[in-house]
């Protein structure tokens, strides 16, 4: 991956961190590799207005069967999508986006949601700084 397109991944990183700050509280969710807030749902249009500003691609269950190749890598590493859940991405055309699941519970008070940079172009060594970085922004 070029320098001016991580710049552009990191900026958007950076930028969707601040936004949220003080409106969800992160941790840090090991098995998905991912920052994780959870938050009620009376919170939904607020989070999900500022998510949709940054993330412009959405797909759910139905969609993401003939969603791209990367698109279907993070479906399947999330373990897939049930009806309900979307998957919103900073952009499926270039080499790295940004992705957020947005998982609804079933006790229709709660929504999570996890956030993580993809990029399956970068080495191991770039992919594991630039989540470093991710990390950093997001506190966790």
């Amino acid at each position: 991956m070029d320098s001016g397109t991580n710049k552009v991944l990191e900026n958007k990183i950076q930028e969707l961190a601040s936004r949220l700050r003080g409106i969800v509280e992160w941790q840090w969710d090991a098995r998905f590799k991912t920052a994780l807030a959870e938050f009620p749902v009376d919170r939904k249009a607020e989070v999900l207005g500022i998510l949709e500003g940054f993330l412009v691609c959405t797909w759910d269950a139905s969609t993401a069967k003939e969603a791209p190749e990367a698109v279907q890598e993070v479906v399947k590493s999330l373990g897939g999508l049930m009806s309900g859940q979307l998957l919103l991405l900073s952009d499926v055309e270039g080499p790295a986006f940004l992705f957020c699941a947005w998982w609804p519970w079933g006790n229709g008070q709660t929504i999570s949601i996890r956030i993580a940079p993809f990029a399956s172009c970068l080495s191991d060594p770039e992919a594991s700084e630039l989540l470093t970085v991710f990390r950093g922004w997001f506190g966790v």
